[in-house]
């Protein structure tokens, strides 16, 4: 066992031989989006995260699934399988079974499996003082779920949720590979904030982030403003407050920054040497973005034994 559940990385990774090791991973959730096959692909891209995320190319996936057949047409479960499997078959991922049950909500997802090199895998606990950190997708997918079940997202944004949701980030894995990075992991349920606790936790160092380089996708700020917020995202925030310093910000910057993502993107520390290089494969790669959006420091940046987070404007 290479990498297990000690470090909350992404995905376990399980050695074969030299050359050859294991990346396996799960995850499935409830509708966030109306159309069914919208729902699949979102549903897919995200599960196949955990694998690029770790610097892995998915190979085989299983489907899961819990439907209420007494409620729901069979054909609308077709149309959520129609959206994964062409996901699945974008990243040239095979899909070999699965499992079903009858369940008052519905819920759909995969187990993927994925190979690696032993030393590719990349994990969320390289992280080194000095390195930039580096997001390949904008955030704000959570409240614009939310939005959606309000009936208070227009159709531009809906859109452009699931345009960014939908997308692999097997671009993002496949530049921070030819880069070469020190740690990433992908940005899902824990927010961006969440997640980058668990790299500095890992990697006992702190982080520096500036709120006005995060990619935010437009009318995410205004909806939060609002009130428009997935209970999600205000426990991520109460989770991540005990290590982290929000200096010059509103609140609502704070919860946008903890709001919780679906299929989000990979949020990577690199050399701040190669940090352009790591941005301009992004940019060839055509990940939907590629800010630098804060630094690496020394734990010293404030108290604590595991490492700290300060977010100025």
């Amino acid at each position: 066992m290479l990498v297990g559940i000690s470090g909350s990385d992404d995905a376990g990774v399980y050695q074969l031989s030299e050359s050859v090791a294991l990346v396996q991973t799960v995850d499935y959730f409830t509708p966030i989006v109306d159309d069914p096959y919208d729902w699949g692909r979102i549903a897919a891209a995200n599960a196949l995260s955990d694998v690029y995320a770790m610097g892995g190319t998915p190979l085989t996936a299983l489907q899961i699934v819990g439907w209420p057949r007494g409620e729901l047409s069979l054909d609308l479960l077709g149309r959520v399988f129609a959206g994964g499997v062409d996901v699945l078959d974008l990243a040239k991922c095979s899909l070999v079974g699965g499992h079903s049950i009858d369940d008052k909500e519905p819920k759909y997802g995969m187990a993927v499996t994925g190979l690696v090199h032993p030393d590719d895998i990349v994990t969320n606990a390289g992280a080194r003082a000095g390195d930039v950190l580096v997001l390949t997708k904008p955030i704000g997918t959570g409240i614009i779920s939310t939005a959606i079940k309000a009936q208070k997202a227009s159709d531009e944004m809906t859109q452009q949720a699931i345009s960014v949701m939908a997308q692999l980030n097997d671009g993002a894995s496949r530049a921070m590979l030819r880069v070469g990075v020190h740690a990433a992991t992908d940005v899902t349920g824990f927010g961006l904030l969440g997640h980058l606790s668990e790299v500095v936790k890992a990697s006992g160092v702190s982080a520096r982030i500036e709120r006005s380089a995060v990619p935010i996708i437009d009318g995410v700020v205004e909806l939060a403003e609002a009130g428009v917020v997935p209970g999600g995202s205000g426990r991520n925030l109460e989770s991540v407050a005990r290590m982290t310093t929000f200096d010059g910000v509103t609140s609502t910057d704070e919860i946008v920054l903890a709001d919780a993502q679906t299929s989000g993107g990979l949020l990577i520390a690199v050399d701040k040497p190669l940090a352009q290089a790591l941005v301009a494969a992004l940019e060839e790669e055509g990940t939907a973005t590629a800010a630098i959006i804060g630094e690496v420091v020394e734990r010293q940046l404030a108290h604590g034994p595991t490492g700290q987070i300060l977010v100025v404007p």
